[in-house]
């Protein structure tokens, strides 16, 4: 059903009427339409739930402790407001009559409401340079650059190289060395990979998309293709330049201990992004396998509502998968100097279980594989 939410109808609710046409169409992807019957409990008093929830039809008592009770309806102006946004929750919320709420995670809200403020200067500056605002959104609006500091934006937009290509030419090729990575400015391109003998079609690619930086990170030959499908722009970026203004800021750390309890308060998901055979050798307990070659391709399985600890050996696969997923707009933090950096008693603790573990189903649900 969010769906069938139009960007007009999100424009009449506050903060949302704060976001961009763009923003609010990513919104629109991220959220959830929830119906609620008469007498059910949206949330109970106490909760610390981390959603934000908006009344789009009915009405709903929020009820304090002394049993209380604020009625909004959908025809109110309160309705316009996040539902009792505090959290511990001060209030329980029940629907008095059958009811319709808008669920989004509070966190995603929170970036987005955060991320034009963020920009409006650099937008303004660049805009005085004549350069094209809606695509400085489009690219802008990606995950990565949630984390980068506008002076490094800057720089960044400073420093590409734009490169006019035609429909058909490589950009990219399988197994070729990486020394740089781009943003397609204008045009269509196609990822592609050999494999077998056979050319398998992986994705499209459009506007404002970064491409070409996994080799950057894990110092391996490129591991797909790129080519234009229609006339257009690329535009360059040196490996020095991404190492310096994009990545650094961008890959969060986490040491093992607290990593261990994040984990131990449910709060995150280890990811072992190393070889089948280096997990199945030893791999920490509970830890989901999703080797770094085909991370992109089966992140969809991925829970964007956890924060995933990476590892491998010496931290370079994980750092690479941490920029990946916050790139797809996945929460993650690498396991600082990855395993081999621990000492000898604390690596063979932490990876304590051997076999093929776990496997991993749409939506995060984790199966213990027999």
């Amino acid at each position: 059903m969010n769906s069938q939410l139009t960007v007009q109808q999100l424009k009449t609710f506050i903060p949302f009427n704060q976001l961009s046409d763009m923003q609010l169409a990513k919104l629109r992807a991220q959220l959830s339409v929830q119906p609620i019957l008469a007498g059910h409990v949206l949330f109970e008093q106490g909760n610390e739930d981390k959603q934000s929830y908006f009344l789009l039809t009915g009405s709903l008592s929020l009820q304090d402790q002394q049993q209380s009770a604020n009625i909004i309806s959908a025809d109110d102006e309160q309705s316009l407001y996040e539902l009792a946004p505090q959290t511990p929750r001060v209030y329980r919320a029940v629907a008095e009559t059958d009811s319709v709420v808008i669920k989004l995670d509070s966190e995603k809200l929170a970036q987005l409401l955060a991320w034009r403020p963020m920009m409006q200067d650099v937008l303004l500056d660049l805009e005085h340079d004549n350069l094209d605002i809606d695509w400085l959104e489009k690219l802008l609006a990606n995950p990565l650059f949630s984390n980068v500091p506008a002076q490094n934006i800057r720089e960044i937009l400073k420093r590409l190289k734009p490169v006019n290509l035609l429909a058909g030419s490589e950009i990219i090729r399988q197994g070729t060395a990486g020394e740089t990575c781009y943003f397609l400015r204008t045009g269509l391109a196609q990822v592609t990979r050999e494999q077998e003998g056979e050319l398998q079609v992986l994705a499209e690619l459009e506007e404002g998309a970064c491409f070409g930086e996994e080799a950057l990170l894990s110092d391996q030959p490129r591991n797909a293709n790129v080519s234009m499908l229609e006339d257009g722009q690329v535009l360059e970026l040196s490996r020095q330049d991404f190492i310096e203004l994009l990545k650094a800021p961008v890959v969060a750390e986490s040491s093992l201990e607290q990593a261990q309890q994040q984990i131990e308060q449910q709060q995150a998901q280890w990811l072992d992004v190393r070889r089948q055979d280096e997990y199945e050798q030893a791999h920490a307990f509970g830890a989901l396998h999703m080797p770094l070659d085909v991370l992109r391709l089966k992140s969809r399985l991925l829970n964007k509502a956890l924060l995933y600890l990476c590892y491998c050996d010496n931290g370079k696969r994980s750092q690479n998968a941490v920029f990946l997923l916050t790139q797809l707009g996945f929460r993650a933090k690498m396991l600082a100097g990855g395993t081999d950096s621990l000492l000898v008693e604390q690596r063979d603790e932490f990876l304590s279980e051997q076999g093929a573990g776990y496997l991993i189903r749409s939506g995060g649900h984790v199966e213990i594989s027999q």
